[in-house]
């Protein structure tokens, strides 16, 4: 599967994915932005009531949520990136089908309603498990593990569904999972590790959509003819 991935990593700043590309990039610094602002305005708000806070403890609550906002943006990178690939799913799989797997039929794209029902499902589920990790951090100390497997496990279930059902029913998708848990666990682990890393987690849709389009090809026998 790290071929898939380098094959997915590499494709990333190739020509036909650059509108894709620049089009997500706009849409995801548009969201956290709005996220950003959203989230200033109201604890600014509070905090410039008067008499809400004493002096030293409104210096000390505008530190500590500056600090609060930059790790709340990080942990939104995920929900985030979730409703983003939800709208180019089927154009990076073009790509990627036209690319390396010309000879073989694409699959089928999904209809609107679906692709709402199945990103507000992912995006719901996303921001449960993340939440619950978070919660738990304090008491086990594991945030850095809970993370990691958490997100390898949602990760690479919703992302691996999301490619898999261009070609196969729920029932068909239920068996693939069934058969290929452990590999599909795997690469939800390096989408988590690509989430991981400071602006380059702003290209996970791209590169998690393009990686599991090769990772359904490879589990169903298909092998890339372009590899360059």
């Amino acid at each position: 599967m790290l071929s898939s991935a380098i094959l997915a990593f590499n494709q990333l700043f190739t020509k036909p994915f650059r509108s894709v590309l620049w089009k997500m990039l706009g849409i995801t610094m548009l969201l956290l932005v709005l996220v950003w602002i959203g989230m200033e305005s109201g604890i600014g708000y509070l905090l410039s009531q008067e008499d809400f806070l004493p002096g030293w403890a409104e210096t000390t609550a505008k530190i500590v949520t500056g600090l609060g906002f930059v790790f709340g943006l990080w942990f939104l990178i995920i929900p985030v990136s979730t409703v983003v690939a939800g709208l180019f799913l089927d154009e990076v799989s073009h790509v990627v089908e036209t690319t390396h797997y010309p000879h073989e039929p694409h699959g089928k794209d999904m209809s609107i309603p679906d692709t709402v029902v199945q990103t507000a499902r992912f995006l719901g589920v996303v921001i449960l498990v993340n939440l619950v990790v978070l919660l738990l951090i304090p008491f086990l100390g594991l945030g850095v593990i809970l993370f990691f497997i958490a997100n390898g496990y949602l990760l690479g279930r919703e992302y691996f569904e999301q490619a898999a059902l261009r070609y196969h029913t729920r029932a068909e998708l239920k068996e693939l999972r069934s058969r290929h848990g452990a590999k599909i666990f795997f690469c939800g682990l390096l989408i988590a590790c690509f989430i991981a890393v400071p602006v380059l987690n702003l290209l996970t849709p791209l590169f998690a959509t393009a990686f599991m389009v090769h990772v359904r090809k490879r589990l169903t026998g298909s092998t890339p003819v372009n590899t360059d």
